[in-house]
């Protein structure tokens, strides 16, 4: 578990490298003057004119059909209360953030400064024209409900409360599935709401319109059980005012099937959990504390079935699995609003989707063996990359078939094949990683840690639960550094050269010329070589003192690649290692190889590089798709570099039948499926889209590297060393501190593969 977020690092989020988290980014060439005055006057004029004749056109020409106003008055903040509008925006930009990166929506954030309702109203229908659709976000009860139910009356647009109706469709979805792996009937569940305010009104009527019988609901606000003969209800609250003649949250829970906590945290005691009927079902959904701990719940009944709102636990109920996908599948059908059918639409393919098998990149990423539907896993997790292309069509189609779509699809695999497209540029790639990294960290040990960028990257793995450091260099240098940064932990830290390691480092210092005594070395350079922290890093992983290393921050990749060689070997059965780089580029990610270490590699190293990138881009969960890189198209020349790369072709066509791989290939017809498959129709990839790059030298990968890196803004996870037989990476010289962070989760990984690859072995041999 990450240790809470740090109040500084926090506002340099925020506030750097330039204020806040969104942008406006053109989407037409602007480079000439006939550009300009076609995106401006004068021809702007004819856009302008076709919109005047039928406003509808406004979805042709302008980017109404995909813009979203996030809108609130700071009234309900998170737990932060009424702060203001002012306050809110950083929290507004978040969601906005959301939108984007999940579903490609693009969002102006709007903060409205009234507290009244007409006003607010008033204001939100001003502006309602620019855009195509409307989140209402963070708005205190009972004020959300009429500005929600009025808004969707008097506009003609996608509008939804987040805060409502996010909450009650995905705990919709995983109520559904807790009861069908409980064996109970909708129908005849007792079920408690503990909370009273806009999403437990909302999940309440969801619950209801699935089947749950209203007599069978007993709702708490802060005074207790909400009942029929209280005073002074308001109209939502005497919805669900029971005639039971009970008070307290205890008295509710006695015999309840179901539990809902919408409320604060630490309510729920063992002794209410146990006097719940048999395989209770408890969504304790309280932030950052749920109303009873999971691990509590748990510990207490081993029959509950649980889920809260935190990311640490199984089946977490997180808004993010519904509103990007809600709308947009709402935008894409242009719909005049999002109704009960959508809602419920969107439940039911959340809940059907969790019982078909789970895709293995998200195995890989959340430390699973394999997913499987059941009292742990009820509800999909956040980084599923089927979301896109399962809830907006079933929100779609719901629009369409209860008659507020104005732009019904036609075609429904191309619709799924532009969902997928949108996402081409989300790096959740690299949110994947990370959490895997974090399902089992490693020690990894940092060569360079008297560095500030290094030490800030062991400061985030650290407290991240990504890794567990090893900081080499100067002590003093490294605690002072640790002070600036308010860096704290019990973490080793060692100076090869101080005399207290000294007996550790005549230790691997023999060790090291035992191994290479036959190569020239003597005992006296062996001890001279561990005093270089490189040797030293790489004799700690050698002996089990650390399992992976992390270098190259300030020292030329060529003198960091020679110790690595030298103490950690290569793999059985590889003859050279080599490296990769993922780049997370507009189109999706891509493997380029080998950039850092083979200067001309032959056909048949060529071939066993593209093999082991295969490799690689599995453990990342990424079927590799790839492409053999030449000057010419399937050896068109003969001359020896183009031959060089068909025979690697013909070599991995033999010995790696199953690969999906074909070249020589010109990088054009390699990364544009349409060109490729009409002029080759005959290629082993078809009109597939590649994601990995074999180039034919180092020159031509590395440039190509670095171009796409400096040009197309993509950022880089890299080099990444095949090959060895340990886990040791090399960073590129300067690296920043997200791409060492980046790197570390790689090296996380690969000690977690090499430590299960290690099992599998004995296990075969015991």
């Amino acid at each position: 578990m990450s240790k809470p977020t740090k109040r500084k690092e926090a506002l340099d989020y925020h506030a750097k490298p330039r204020p806040g988290k969104i942008e406006v980014v053109p989407t037409k060439k602007y480079s000439t003057q006939r550009d300009l005055s076609l995106a401006y006057s004068p021809g702007v004029a004819e856009p302008c004119l076709e919109i005047e004749k039928d406003k509808s056109n406004n979805y042709k020409y302008t980017n109404k059909g995909n813009l979203v106003a996030v809108i609130s008055n700071g009234t309900a903040v998170l737990g932060l209360g009424n702060i203001g509008p002012e306050a809110s925006k950083p929290v507004m930009e978040g969601k906005g953030l959301l939108f984007k990166i999940f579903a490609g929506i693009d969002v102006f954030d709007i903060e409205i400064d009234t507290e009244n309702v007409d006003e607010f109203i008033d204001t939100v229908k001003r502006i309602a024209p620019t855009f195509g659709g409307i989140n209402l976000e963070d708005i205190k009860a009972p004020e959300a409900f009429e500005i929600e139910a009025r808004l969707k009356q008097e506009l003609d647009i996608p509008i939804m409360h987040d805060d409502q109706h996010g909450t009650a469709i995905i705990s919709t979805a995983a109520l559904l599935n807790a009861l069908e792996i409980a064996e109970k009937n909708i129908d005849e569940v007792r079920l408690v709401i503990s909370g009273a305010g806009a999403a437990a009104v909302s999940c309440t009527r969801m619950y209801i319109a699935c089947g749950v019988k209203p007599e069978h609901i007993v709702m708490l606000d802060s005074k207790g059980v909400i009942r029929k003969d209280r005073d002074g209800l308001s109209k939502e609250k005497a919805e669900f005012a029971t005639d039971r003649k009970i008070d307290t949250l205890e008295e509710a829970l006695k015999d309840a099937d179901v539990f809902v906590g919408l409320s604060i945290g630490n309510i729920v005691s063992p002794k209410m959990l146990k006097s719940m009927a048999a395989k209770p079902i408890v969504f304790a959904l309280a932030n950052p504390d749920p109303e009873i701990a999971y691990d509590l719940a748990c510990k207490t009944r081993d029959d509950i079935i649980m889920a809260t709102g935190r990311s640490d636990n199984p089946n977490q109920v997180n808004n993010v699995l519904g509103f990007p996908f809600i709308f947009r599948g709402a935008l894409d059908v242009r719909a005049t609003k999002i109704n009960e059918e959508m809602k419920m639409a969107a439940a039911l393919a959340l809940a059907e989707l969790t019982k078909q098998p789970v895709p293995e990149q998200v195995n890989i990423a959340y430390g699973e063996t394999r997913l499987n539907f059941g009292k742990d896993y009820i509800i999909p997790k956040p980084f599923d990359p089927r979301l896109i292309e399962a809830i907006p069509p079933a929100v779609a189609k719901a629009a369409m078939e209860s008659g507020v779509a104005t732009a019904p699809i036609k075609d429904w695999q191309a619709y799924e094949d532009e969902l997928l497209a949108r996402m081409g540029n989300d790096n959740k790639i690299v949110r994947l990683l990370i959490n895997r990294a974090r399902t089992n960290p490693k020690k990894i040990v940092f060569a360079e840690a008297d560095h500030l960028d290094v030490l800030k990257a062991a400061q985030i793995v650290y407290e991240e639960g990504i890794a567990t450091p090893v900081l080499l260099g100067r002590k003093e240098t490294i605690k002072e550094l640790m002070e600036e940064i308010d860096f704290e932990g019990e973490l080793d830290i060692i100076d090869p050269k101080d005399d207290e390691t000294l007996p550790l480092l005549k230790s691997y210092a023999k060790t090291f010329w035992e191994k290479r005594r036959r190569s020239g070395i003597t005992l006296y350079d062996a001890e001279k070589l561990m005093r270089e922290r490189n040797y030293f890093a790489c004799m700690m992983v050698n002996e089990g003192d650390a399992e992976g290393l992390i270098s190259g921050y300030s020292r030329a990749y060529a003198s960091v690649v020679r110790p690595v060689i030298e103490t950690i070997g290569r793999f059985d059965g590889v003859d050279k290692v080599a490296t990769t780089n993922l780049m997370l580029t507009k189109r999706g990610p891509l493997f380029i190889s080998d950039t850092a270490i083979n200067i001309d590699p032959t056909a048949e190293d060529l071939a066993k590089i593209a093999h082991m990138t295969a490799y690689t881009m599995q453990l990342f969960g990424v079927n590799p798709t790839m492409a053999m890189v030449s000057y010419n198209n399937f050896g068109s020349s003969k001359h020896p570099a183009s031959e060089k790369v068909r025979k690697a072709v013909e070599i991995l066509h033999r010995d790696v039948p199953q690969l999906c791989v074909d070249g020589g290939l010109q990088a054009d017809f390699a990364l544009n499926p349409e060109m490729r498959g009409s002029k080759y129709p005959f290629s082993k990839l078809g009109k597939k889209k590649v994601n990995a790059l074999i180039f034919p030298n180092l020159d031509a990968a590395n440039s190509n590297y670095k171009l796409l890196k400096e040009f197309d803004d993509a950022d880089s996870i890299g080099p990444i060393m095949l090959g060895l037989k340990k886990p040791a990476h090399i960073l590129q010289l300067g690296a920043t501190v997200e791409e060492i962070v980046n790197m570390v989760a790689v090296v996380v990984i690969d000690a977690q593969q090499k430590e299960k690859r290690a099992k599998e072995q004995a296990k075969k041999q015991g």
